[in-house]
């Protein structure tokens, strides 16, 4: 199989994943099964029909409405499967078709899912975390096991850091978020580090763009940290190696 064949897998994959991670989005934070009932019509509650539940293209045929009542369907659900497919290609293109993609499909399914339940509830679930954390040990003693050093040290390094920070400013940032580092540590390892450093930076110009734009109540807007740890852990599978191996040879070297 050609590498466009190996991105056009992972992008249809990442789909199918997508419409998953939408299930988990909306359900794990309200304490109800993943698995049962079928996706419902939020309006009618009719069964969605599996020729209607194809990833992006059904919502686009039917023009984001039930076909049987008309409610409209939120744009959430084509915008995640089009996020996780482009993401999954992403990382096929930068990081080769090979098993460790064990550990890094995985892992950019679990940031979106946790990215979207922390837009939506500002929770950070352990149900998602605490599993995440157990696989990225697990699947790099099969794919990677001589980096299972590295990626330990990375992931208790990024928990100690997180927590510094949520104790040095428990307003802006929950224990949920510390988890969250802990857990990238384990699947990025080194590459957590230009992750955090890409999360802060972009939080920091969001906080400051609310600040502008809404004056003095900008300064008591909470804002979800998780979207932009996930935001460095997706750039961190795409280019954390390379921008790692970028500081050292300017600034080590």
């Amino acid at each position: 199989m050609g590498p466009i064949a190996e991105i056009v897998v992972g992008g249809l994959l990442g789909a199918i994943v997508g419409s998953f991670l939408n299930v988990v989005i909306h359900r794990l934070p309200r304490g109800e099964s993943l698995s049962h009932p079928r996706s419902r019509c939020p309006g009618c509650e009719a069964p969605i029909a599996s020729y209607d539940n194809v990833p992006i293209l059904s919502w686009l045929l039917l023009r984001g409405r039930c076909r049987r009542c008309g409610e409209r369907i939120s744009p959430r659900y084509p915008a995640v499967e089009l996020l996780t497919a482009t993401s999954f290609a992403a990382v096929v293109a930068a990081r080769g078709f090979d098993e460790r993609l064990a550990l890094e499909l995985p892992f950019v399914a679990i940031l979106i899912a946790i990215a979207g339940i922390d837009l939506e509830h500002r929770i950070v679930p352990n149900r998602i975390v605490v599993p995440a954390a157990v696989w990225a040990l697990a699947a790099a003693a099969f794919v990677a096991s001589d980096e299972l050093p590295e990626l330990a040290l990375a992931g208790a390094a990024a928990f100690l850091l997180l927590l510094i920070a949520a104790l040095a400013y428990p307003a802006g940032m929950g224990m949920g978020d510390v988890k969250l580092a802990g857990m990238m540590g384990l699947y990025l390892g080194v590459s957590v580090a230009p992750a955090l450093l890409i999360a802060f930076a972009v939080g920091a110009l969001v906080g400051v763009g609310i600040m502008i734009r809404e004056g003095a109540a900008g300064r008591k807007m909470g804002v979800p940290f998780a979207p932009f740890l996930a935001l460095g852990g997706l750039l961190g599978v795409l280019a954390g190696p390379e921008l790692v191996d970028l500081y050292a040879d300017r600034f080590l070297s």
